[in-house]
């Protein structure tokens, strides 16, 4: 296998990782905007998944 040694970075690469980076930061703040509005009680997207049995469950022994 040949090694990849890397090209010196220019300008051009300065101005795409920037660009990178503020998409990222875009980004995450969308997700943090998007999370926040659910801050309470019921904040989950899932209600009622640990609540509790509608009638309790009793096991009996089969006869015969």
């Amino acid at each position: 296998m040949a090694d990849v040694t890397p090209e010196p970075e220019g300008p051009e690469d300065d101005e795409l990782k920037r660009k990178f980076r503020e998409a990222l930061e875009r980004k995450k703040l969308a997700q943090t905007e998007a999370n926040a509005g659910g801050r309470g009680k019921n904040s989950s997207k899932i209600h009622g998944a640990h609540g509790p049995v509608g009638g309790k469950r009793s096991f009996r022994r089969k006869s015969g």
